[in-house]
């Protein structure tokens, strides 16, 4: 099965879900470090439709200034297109793989797609 992970390195949720498709057998893992390697809006889209997630439900608001902005009150594309400028408001790790695409938050949300 193939799967992959937009990872960010600094966070335990993140290194977690990481390790438990590391530890998978038959698990063929891309790691995309979406801080070095930016999220587009088009598959912004696509992973949050298919994790069934609009993009606020998936806005990190811990640790950016997305709050202050008042992205919380932006419309869907607008949020989108800061996510896309900025991968630091991206609620984090998404996992897609055949079966489906997670935002392993809680990191056990990865089981439901292996």
């Amino acid at each position: 099965m193939k799967a992959t992970i937009w990872h960010n390195p600094a966070c335990g949720t993140s290194r977690k879900t990481l390790a438990v498709l590391q530890e998978t057998t038959g698990v063929e893992l891309t790691v995309v470090e979406y801080l070095k390697h930016p999220f587009e809006a088009d598959k912004l889209r696509q992973l949050f439709e298919a994790a069934s997630l609009s993009a606020r439900d998936a806005l990190r608001l811990r640790g950016t200034d997305a709050q202050e902005r008042g992205a919380t009150e932006w419309s869907e594309d607008a949020i989108i297109a800061a996510m896309a400028a900025n991968s630091a408001y991206v609620e984090r790790p998404f996992v897609e793989t055949e079966k489906g695409v997670r935002l392993c938050r809680p990191m056990e949300k990865v089981y439901e797609i292996l």
